[in-house]
């Protein structure tokens, strides 16, 4: 089971994210060590929204994981959801 946490970032979210990157990054690689976080990324052309894909974690756990980012607690992200995602190729 996949699901997908969708950030969806501040206008200056380029501007401001070098100086929580580090944290922001070492957080996300946890996560992908533990076989929570499957991939991650951000979209660009505009640098409005990245995706996360989390494979066999509950909901709960994501939206945990998200309340903790730093990206999340600092205003660079100014929303998000997690969404069940079905694959069919892969």
């Amino acid at each position: 089971m996949y699901h997908i946490l969708i950030y969806h970032t501040a206008p200056d979210y380029l501007a401001r994210r070098a100086a929580f990157r580090d944290e922001h990054l070492s957080y996300a690689r946890a996560a992908h060590e533990r076989g929570e976080l499957f991939l991650a990324g951000a979209l660009a052309e505009p640098a409005d929204m990245a995706l996360l894909v989390f494979k066999n974690t509950e909901p709960r756990d994501i939206e945990t994981f998200a309340r903790g980012d730093v990206y999340v607690r600092n205003g660079l992200v100014t929303s998000w959801e997690v969404r069940p995602w079905t694959v069919v190729i892969g």
